[in-house]
């Protein structure tokens, strides 16, 4: 079965409304022990801002909003491996020791397993990428025998 991913625009508000306060506040506390008496914890606030800002940006712009060449567009379950279509083309199969992981609440999922190549790949998928809740139940319920 191939399933069309399209972009999760609410979910990727309320990421942003979790990303960008998280990440204005540790810099703004950072800047202010930097120029106080602290220097050494500032690095430690930057750090985490900066690492807070590209973890945000990578799951609001490849997973949520799918602006990333390497993000997939298309997911395709067959019997002996699943099928990645990504934006920039490129097919990925996932063949060999595919795993899947859902979250508690039921609201995203991960594909793990190696390509054909040997290579490690990991894709995280959200509820709001697929067509209607029950499409998205249906490919849960198929890719449960990779748990």
């Amino acid at each position: 079965m191939r399933y069309s991913l399209r972009p999760d625009r609410k979910g990727a508000l309320w990421d942003l409304l979790l990303y960008v306060p998280t990440v204005a506040i540790l810099s703004m506390i950072a800047l202010k022990l930097w120029y106080g008496a602290n220097h050494e914890f500032a690095y430690v606030l930057f750090f985490l801002a900066s690492f807070f800002f590209l973890a945000g940006a990578n799951r609001i712009l490849k997973t949520r909003l799918m602006l990333v060449s390497t993000a997939p567009v298309a997911l395709d379950i067959g019997a002996a491996r699943t099928r990645l279509m990504l934006r920039n083309g490129e097919q990925i199969d996932l063949s060999k020791d595919l795993r899947y992981y859902s979250d508690t609440q039921g609201k995203s999922f991960a594909l793990t397993g190696t390509d054909v190549l040997g290579r490690r790949q990991q894709y995280i998928f959200h509820k709001g990428q697929f067509a209607d809740e029950a499409t998205y139940k249906e490919i849960n319920k198929q890719l449960k025998i990779y748990q």
